[in-house]
C-alpha cells in the first residue's frame, strides 16, 4: 500500500511540474508577442513589479522594475530598434512548486540583427508567475 501511495504522489508531482513548465512556455510566448507589437509596457508585465527585481545585462546589474522598464525604453525607443523577437527555450527546470529556472536563446531580427542567451528565474508570487531575475547576454 505504501508503494502505491508513493507512486501516486510521484505521478501527481510529475504532472504538476509539467503543467507549470507549460504555463511558463505559454507566458514567454505571450511576452514575445507583446515585444513584437512594440508594447514594452505589456512586455514588462511579465516581470515582478518590485524594487527587488534583478536584471543583469551587458551594462551590469539593474535593480527594480521601473529601472528595468526605463532601460528597455532607452535602448529600444521604437519599433525599428525593437525588431522582431524570437525566444528559443533550451531548458526549463522546476526548482520547487513556485520556482522555475529557464535557459534560452533570444534573437532580434532587424536591420542589424542581434542575438544572445538568457537565464530567467520565474517565481509564483500571489498566485501569478513572474520573472524575478533575468540575466541576458
Amino acid at each position: 500500500m505504501k508503494k502505491l501511495i508513493v507512486f501516486i504522489i510521484s505521478i501527481f508531482s510529475f504532472l504538476c511540474k509539467a503543467q507549470s513548465t507549460k504555463i511558463i512556455s505559454t507566458l514567454m510566448n505571450e511576452q514575445q508577442n507583446e515585444w513584437n507589437k512594440a508594447n514594452i509596457d505589456k512586455f514588462m508585465s511579465y516581470y515582478w513589479n518590485h524594487d527587488s527585481l534583478m536584471f543583469i545585462g551587458s551594462k551590469g546589474v539593474t535593480y527594480g522594475w521601473l529601472n528595468t522598464l526605463n532601460n528597455y525604453k532607452k535602448s529600444y525607443p521604437n519599433k525599428e530598434t525593437m525588431g522582431a523577437l524570437k525566444f528559443t527555450l533550451i531548458q526549463l527546470n522546476q526548482l520547487s512548486n513556485d520556482a522555475i529556472y529557464v535557459v534560452g536563446k533570444w534573437q532580434l531580427t532587424r536591420q542589424n540583427p542581434v542575438s544572445g542567451h538568457f537565464t530567467l528565474l520565474w517565481k509564483k508570487i500571489n498566485n501569478n508567475w513572474v520573472i524575478v531575475s533575468d540575466h541576458t547576454s
